[in-house]
């Protein structure tokens, strides 16, 4: 029986539209009255759109946001989140400041890029906020992630590199299709180690969780869950790990995953 679902944003929950699919949230409105607890898990920040999303989803629950770096209990604002080593936080601005790529700091409330590239500006709007590039020494609170911007050669580049000290996840977007979103958290910190914590604060065995996804930071969940479900539209590694798969984001597939659930009960 599903008692948690996790479930990934961009390509999963959202698609080329921009718009969550009515029917996705019929559905999730059905399985939160059978008592499943419905967890945002993306790579997006606990603000914006991401966090109107979790709201939605559950109001007094538990959401992964940033790959796992921000863990919220929105509805209490309790935090399990975890920052990243300070000497790595140096490391990406002085390379960023050397070749001029997209990065992006984040902590559990903001974000700052010193970037005015036009990635930057399309990805503000991606996540429901204004633009405004500023030094990054002026985000406020600890840096929870990092996060490059990058065309697919130079993504490949980066995540062949070693990390030794941290962890390493790439994601897409369909309304960033020419994109690809490398963040990098503390070691052991991604997706799965946070939906472990949010199963254990909710006392439910990992066997009775559900994880939806499509991308490659999505994998360290569905690793762990019973039940990992991968959209028709996800990359080729996600639908291996699956033992299901379900319809195209744009054909709003997360409803399919969640009747199952239901139907499990």
């Amino acid at each position: 029986m599903i008692r948690l679902i996790g479930i990934d944003v961009d390509g999963t929950l959202v698609g080329a539209s921009g718009v969550v699919a009515a029917t996705v949230w019929q559905a999730a409105k059905r399985a939160r009255a059978l008592g499943i607890h419905l967890v945002l898990c993306s790579g997006r920040p606990a603000f914006g759109l991401a966090l109107e999303y979790a709201k939605r989803l559950d109001d007094d629950g538990w959401h992964v946001f940033q790959n796992g770096a921000s863990v919220l209990h929105v509805g209490n604002g309790r935090s399990r989140s975890v920052a990243l080593p300070q000497d790595a936080v140096q490391r990406f601005i002085v390379q960023a400041r050397g070749n001029g790529e997209v990065l992006e700091l984040y902590s559990d409330s903001e974000y700052v890029t010193e970037s005015d590239a036009l990635w930057a500006r399309e990805h503000a709007e991606l996540l429901g906020l204004p633009f405004v590039a500023r030094p990054f020494e002026s985000l406020r609170g600890p840096v929870v992630r990092a996060q490059w911007l990058l065309s697919r050669a130079r993504a490949k580049t980066v995540l062949e590199a070693s990390h030794a000290d941290l962890e390493i996840a790439q994601s897409t977007s369909p309304l960033m299709p020419e994109t690809q979103f490398v963040g990098l958290t503390a070691q052991g910190v991604n997706k799965g180690s946070a939906l472990r914590a949010i199963a254990a604060e909710y006392a439910i065995d990992l066997d009775d969780v559900m994880y939806v996804g499509d991308s490659g930071n999505d994998l360290s969940a569905m690793r762990i869950v019973g039940c990992p479900v991968a959209m028709a539209n996800a990359e080729p590694a996600v639908i291996q790990a699956s033992v299901r798969t379900v319809d195209h984001v744009d054909d709003g597939g997360v409803a399919q995953a969640l009747e199952f659930a239901i139907a499990s009960h």
